[in-house]
Parts: structure tokens; sequence; C-alpha cells
């Protein structure tokens, strides 16, 4: 039976952001992207995936009485279905008031559209890709969230299941101290080589050489990556959209590429934590943004590594183990005293281990969330 109090509506951006700030205490984890940020993620003119893939990309509200309660995006990525061999529909920004009716709501919308463009499953979350933010929070939700990881209310899960979706795919984020010795758990022999040869030079991503080490930071993810599930190699212009605002926040001493005889071979992104400052304005620019900016650029002392890649070829001589320990030393000297690292799949195993050298405990347990539409 339809509820006369809930309404749908379709490409409503204001409301759409309002969502996580009618439902969540203010005190919740929850940080939301800048509203900036979210109004042109979703318009297909401008992200790339939409733009130049030829995905397809719509987003819901459910409304109460007036107010949003439940947001959710429904998209398709063509060129990850093609690399893939799947005809899958992805949705994300999955935020819902405790109503299992208004979690229908939204999904009979999202797979509805999925299937008009051909899809047989629907699977999220994610904002909007693999290489950005993905899963359903499962486990730590009391834990306060770094930059580019999801948080959503203990309920989300429990309404997805309701809904007919499963959880697949299980990663997790951590957290670790950074301290005078953390960088030197992740040393052995191959490590030491690699930082006292000179056939390996280390360039750090600074704002006036940004966009080469940027470049050439794509290559070296485009490439490490390549294997992974569910990647899909960047062009330049994805890349672009997703990153290039990096270059205002960046820590020149804490992200590097690396060369070995001139060429790039791998790198860490690890960037302050800008959650904090992302919470006290609430996703919108106004006359105490940049006060909030520098307030929060003072006493920063958490940073958070959004991805560590290196190249194919170069696997197994200890340059992961290697970049890992410059960046940390780097976090220590720079007055940072957590950092937190962004999912990593179950299935992943050189990188959990990583983790465990560094004493790194788990911040919060993911799913992606999965429903055969056919």
């Amino acid at each position: 039976m339809t509820d006369p109090t809930l309404d749908l509506r379709e490409g409503d951006l204001e409301g759409f952001f309002r969502v996580p700030f009618e439902i969540y205490p203010p005190d919740s984890p929850y940080v939301t992207p800048m509203r900036a940020d979210l109004e042109r993620y979703l318009d297909p003119a401008r992200n790339p995936l939409m733009r130049d893939d030829g995905g397809r990309l719509t987003f819901f509200t459910a409304w109460r009485d007036g107010r949003p309660v439940g947001r959710l995006t429904a998209h398709t990525h063509p060129s990850s279905n093609a690399r893939h061999g799947t005809r899958r529909c992805q949705f994300g920004y999955f935020d819902c008031e405790d109503r299992v009716e208004t979690a229908r709501l939204l999904f009979d919308a999202a797979e509805t559209f999925a299937q008009g463009e051909g899809c047989d499953e629907l699977v999220g979350a994610f904002n909007l890709t693999a290489m950005q933010q993905a899963g359903v929070l499962t486990e730590g939700f009391e834990n306060q969230p770094y930059t580019d990881m999801i948080w959503g209310a203990p309920h989300l899960p429990r309404l997805l299941e309701a809904c007919g979706y499963s959880p697949v795919f299980p990663m997790s984020t951590f957290e670790f101290d950074v301290g005078p010795n953390t960088a030197d758990a992740l040393l052995g022999d191959r490590q030491r080589a690699v930082l006292s040869d000179p056939d390996w030079t280390w360039k750090p991503i600074s704002r006036s050489a940004f966009k080469a080490r940027f470049e050439e930071a794509r290559q070296c993810l485009n490439d490490g990556f390549s294997d992974n599930p569910m990647f899909v190699p960047l062009t330049p212009a994805e890349f672009d959209f997703q990153a290039g605002e990096m270059m205002w926040i960046v820590d020149p001493r804490i992200a590097c590429v690396v060369h070995y005889r001139g060429e790039p071979a791998g790198v860490v992104i690890c960037i302050p934590d800008l959650n904090p400052f992302q919470k006290a304005t609430r996703g919108r620019m106004g006359p105490m943004t940049l006060v909030h900016f520098i307030r929060e650029r003072l006493r920063r002392r958490r940073a958070v590594i959004i991805f560590y890649s290196v190249k194919r070829a170069l696997h197994g001589q200890g340059l992961n183990g290697a970049m890992l320990h410059r960046v940390i030393k780097a976090l220590f000297a720079g007055g940072y005293r957590q950092c937190g690292v962004t999912w990593i799949a179950d299935e992943n195993t050189a990188s959990l281990r990583q983790m465990e050298k560094l004493g790194a405990r788990r911040l919060q347990r993911l799913n992606l969330f999965r429903k055969d539409l056919r």
C-alpha cells in the first residue's frame, strides 16, 4: 500500500544535499561533501564519467511531510561493464531514515532506471566509482571517518537487506598512530636497498609541479591497479575531475611520485584529513569558510592515504614498503599523529600485511550490496 506521506522527486539537488542533515544528529560521524562538489559530481555535462564515457546518471530524493528523508543515485559505467563483462548499474549516496517503505521507494525507482538501461544487477554503494568512495558501512559506526571514507547509519544495511540486497565484496579501512618508529616496521632488506639506490628518485607533489606529478601518478595507478577487481583505467579528464582540486590542499611533504631510472614507478597520495573542515562548514561556502580552513590547517594532526600504487613490472622489489616508510617519516616530522588508509579489500593480502606491520587498527568494515534484477 502506498504511503500518502511519501513523495519521490528526481533531480532535486537541494533536497538531495539536505537529506543527511535532516536524518542524522549533528554529533554523528557523518561528513558531507561540499555542496559545490556534489553538484558537479551529479552533473552529466560536467562529470566525464557520463560526458565522455556515455554513462547515464539520475538521482532521487524521498520526501515525507515536506522534509527530505532519503536519497539515492543510480548510474551506469559503460567502460566498467565492457572491461568486466557485466551489465551492472551502480547505486550510491544512499542515506535514508529508518523506514523500510522509504528505502523501497528509492530502490524501486533505481531498479526501474537500471532495467531501462538494460542492466541485470544493481550494486553499490559507489560515490560514484570504485576509485572514489565505495561500500556500505557495516561495522565501526562509532568511529570518525577520514577524507574519502564513507559513513552511514547502522540501519542502512538492514534496509538494504529488506529491499532484497545481499552483502558482497568485504573490505576495511584502517587507522594507525604515527610515532617516531612507526615507519621502521616496514623496513626489510629490499626496502633498504630501494632507499639507498640512486636509481630511485623521489619527487614531491608540489603545487609548482602538480600537473606533471599527477599525470605520472595516474600512469602508476592505472598500471599498478590494472589487475584489481572492478578497476577501470582513469582517463586524464576523469583523474583531473576527481583529484585536480587536491592542488590546493596537498602537503608536498607527505605525497610523492617515485622514479626509477628517470621513469615514473610508484606513487603515494597522502593528504591532510579535510573532514574537520568540511564538518565545520556543513558543506557550504560562506563568510567563515576561510576562517575554518585556516583554523583546521593550523591544528591538523590527521592525514589519510588515498591510494598507493607501483607499476606491475616493479612489483616484488620492496618499493611499496619503501614509499610508505618515507611518507610516514614525513608525516611524523610534519606533526601528524594519526593516519587513515582508505578501503582495502579482504582479498588484498599484501596490503593487509602492511597494515599489520604498521600496527594499524581496523576503523570500518564495509561491503558492497547487490541485487539480481533478472
